[in-house]
């Protein structure tokens, strides 16, 4: 028996696909206010609006750096503590069995925004679906990017 593989519709995707390369603005200086999860001194945190998984955060120094040697200790040191409670907060509230973090510097390297630095905070499961973009380039995501967002926003209040 044959079995015909089953399409798995991800319309949202469009859009990024569409739009990568025209954005007019930095996503990082001029950040969509309900994507805005926390705003610091030198770096703030904002989530994925095209994610790996539910919760995937992007933390990034206030300037607007396309080149990671440009950034101060300050900016790395508050970068990295936001990441830290980026972890926290997902904790908390989804209690994943795992993270991938890191930085994706230049195009090869799978950079899509390449003028501004940032870091990503991807939480993982057991069994998630993170294969998919790889198989199929969808994305298999639980819950509403702006109720994550919700979700997140008190864990960074002071």
């Amino acid at each position: 028996m044959v079995v015909s593989p089953q399409p798995l519709w991800a319309p949202w995707r469009l859009e990024y696909v569409e739009h990568a390369d025209e954005l007019d603005r930095c996503i990082f200086c001029e950040p969509e206010e309900e994507l805005l999860v926390h705003r610091g001194e030198h770096a703030l945190v904002v989530m994925n609006k095209f994610p790996y998984s539910s919760g995937h955060l992007l933390v990034a120094p206030l300037r607007h750096l396309g080149d990671f040697g440009d950034v101060s200790p300050e900016e790395a040191a508050e970068v990295h503590a936001l990441a830290a409670r980026g972890i926290e907060a997902l904790r908390a509230e989804y209690a994943p069995h795992g993270f991938n973090l890191g930085w994706n510097i230049g195009r090869v390297a799978g950079a899509g925004i390449e003028a501004h630095v940032h870091e990503h905070v991807v939480p993982r499961w057991n069994g998630d679906t993170s294969f998919m973009p790889v198989l199929g380039d969808v994305k298999v995501l639980p819950e509403h990017l702006l109720r994550t967002a919700e979700r997140l926003r008190p864990h960074f209040s002071p």
